[in-house]
């Protein structure tokens, strides 16, 4: 008796309290608001009870939906009060700070020393030099992307901004990072929702992302159109066009954007229709083995006129990749680039279990793709970029270090924009207007404002990474080595990145003579004209 009172406790005083005082509030007009109060809270109570749904709520009438509350103001409650400044979640709330810093050009300076644990494992540092060089000048930090096969190769910066559809995002969140990248003179990749009047707007340089959708250079069927294609790939703002084989967060799964979300905007920019479902198929239709995939790309190089043309992909199958290796061998066809997209990197919205449990970290994958590159005498022609929770001049370093040549950011200049990674991108409710198609919610995003900000945390974090360059000794971020960073495996040893890693040498796959037995065992199963492996 005592138990089943306890769990009515609630039910039982609201009945209590708005029988006694609905009565008297013809009398005492001040009771009519906790008499009403009352009354309803009671028949809450009473639906709870009659209700199928929950279990909890017919036990505990009423107090129950404390629980449901306290779950939707959980991440909120936990972000702002109870998380701790280096928990990620994905990104800690000290990354999130040193770019809100960045962003708006506040001094990033750190007071008292650092509250990281240095003798952790999994710490890492880079080796400072007894001479430190000059501090470079952070324009100064561009490689030229296209290889002898490219007659317009384009000088890109070490840190741009990774690939991001509109329609994932706001049109003024487009806008503002466009147009930041044009104020820094760095480049925004579309995502492979395609170029929109947005990214026009911004004037910003384009990396185009043609994905298994062809969004922008489709046909009625969804197929590639050569003449769509050609027509986009001219705009003097499309400085390189990037394959999409596979991104980190989904890798090997298709995607759809709802029917209700395929606003005229959208279809027009993709090349869809208004109001049906667009599927984004799980593979290209294009080509089917990896001998085919490099026609394609040498079909994509001439129809743009020569621009770097390249290709994105998680890593997965290691015979894969070896097999469109080899296939460059075989057809004399090679990309510009190679994008290694980490299993680490975001989207809007993924399967829990693809996002956990699917694709090659970036560190792994970078080794591996930069590794296979070298061993096939290829990699003084193919230029590598990374993308993977990217967000401060120390991550920045610690890519190239493994064989980088340039990053990308997607989540870093989100935050730029002012994202507090409330994590509702798949709700359409962002609160600050960033990944949402409310118009009334993205007009909060100020254009002019925002953009500043984007300009702002590239050059800040360039900045610091020419002071990190000269403090070990260096002038450019391609001086940067394995030899440079350091790691600390257990508490009483650390290792620089060149003992921890397997480094192959130039055309060791290809001579017969790789003494490494996962990388010849691979490299032996991979195929040229089939992404099966060879029993």
């Amino acid at each position: 008796m005592t138990l089943r009172l306890s769990r009515f406790t609630t039910l039982t005083l609201c009945l209590l309290v708005a029988l006694s005082t609905l009565p008297l509030a013809f009398r005492y007009h001040w009771l009519w608001v906790p008499g009403m109060l009352a009354a309803l809270l009671a028949l809450v109570g009473l639906w709870d009870l009659v209700q199928t749904g929950h279990a909890i709520r017919r036990n505990y009438p009423v107090i129950g939906h404390i629980r449901w509350f306290a779950e939707l103001v959980r991440p909120e409650l936990r972000q702002y009060l109870f998380e701790a400044d280096e928990e990620a979640a994905p990104f800690s709330r000290s990354q999130r700070s040193l770019v809100y810093r960045r962003a708006k050009g506040i001094a990033g300076d750190h007071p008292f020393g650092t509250m990281l644990d240095v003798y952790r494992e999994g710490y890492e540092f880079i080796g400072h030099s007894t001479r430190p060089a000059p501090v470079a000048d952070p324009d100064s930090f561009r490689i030229t992307i296209g290889n002898d096969q490219c007659r317009q190769p384009y000088s890109a910066s070490v840190f741009n901004i990774s690939a991001m559809s509109f329609g994932s995002l706001s049109a003024n969140a487009i806008r503002a990072l466009n147009t930041g990248a044009r104020l820094g003179n760095f480049s925004h990749d579309t995502g492979e929702g395609s170029i929109s009047p947005y990214h026009r707007a911004g004037g910003g340089d384009i990396v185009w992302e043609v994905a298994s959708g062809y969004f922008g250079c489709r046909d009625e069927q969804g197929n590639f159109d050569p003449d769509r294609f050609a027509r986009q790939a001219a705009d003097p703002q499309v400085k390189m066009i990037e394959i999409k084989l596979s991104q980190g967060a989904k890798p090997g799964h298709g995607g759809i954007l709802p029917a209700p979300k395929v606003s005229p905007e959208i279809a027009e920019t993709r090349g869809v229709p208004v109001g049906l479902d667009c599927i984004s198929p799980s593979n290209h239709s294009a080509f089917s083995t990896p001998l085919e995939m490099m026609g394609f790309i040498a079909q994509l190089r001439a129809l743009s006129g020569g621009k770097p043309v390249g290709f994105k992909l998680c890593l997965g199958h290691p015979w894969e990749f070896m097999g469109i290796v080899k296939a460059m061998l075989a057809s004399g066809v090679v990309p510009d680039f190679i994008v290694v997209d980490g299993a680490e990197g975001g989207t809007g919205a993924a399967p829990v279990e693809f996002s956990d449990h699917i694709g090659l970290p970036m560190r792994e994958g970078l080794l591996f793709v930069h590794n296979v590159l070298v061993g096939a005498g290829l990699r003084d022609r193919v230029k590598i970029g990374v993308a993977g929770r990217i967000v401060s001049a120390f991550d920045i370093a610690s890519a190239l270090a493994i064989g980088a040549d340039w990053t990308n950011a997607a989540r870093g200049f989100m935050f730029a924009l002012g994202c507090v990674q409330a994590l509702s991108c798949n709700t359409n409710r962002c609160p600050t207007g960033v990944a949402t198609q409310d118009a009334v919610r993205q007009r909060a995003l100020v254009v002019p404002d925002k953009a500043q900000r984007v300009h702002l945390f590239h050059a800040n974090t360039l900045k610091a990474l020419a002071d990190m360059l000269a403090a070990a000794g260096l002038t450019h971020p391609s001086d940067l080595g394995p030899h440079h960073l350091v790691r600390r495996v257990s508490a009483t040893e650390i290792r620089l990145f060149s003992d921890l890693h397997v480094f192959l040498e130039p055309g060791e796959l290809t001579s017969g003579e790789c003494e490494h037995a996962f990388y010849r065992r691979n490299w032996d199963a991979a195929r040229a004209d089939s992404f099966d492996r060879l029993a």
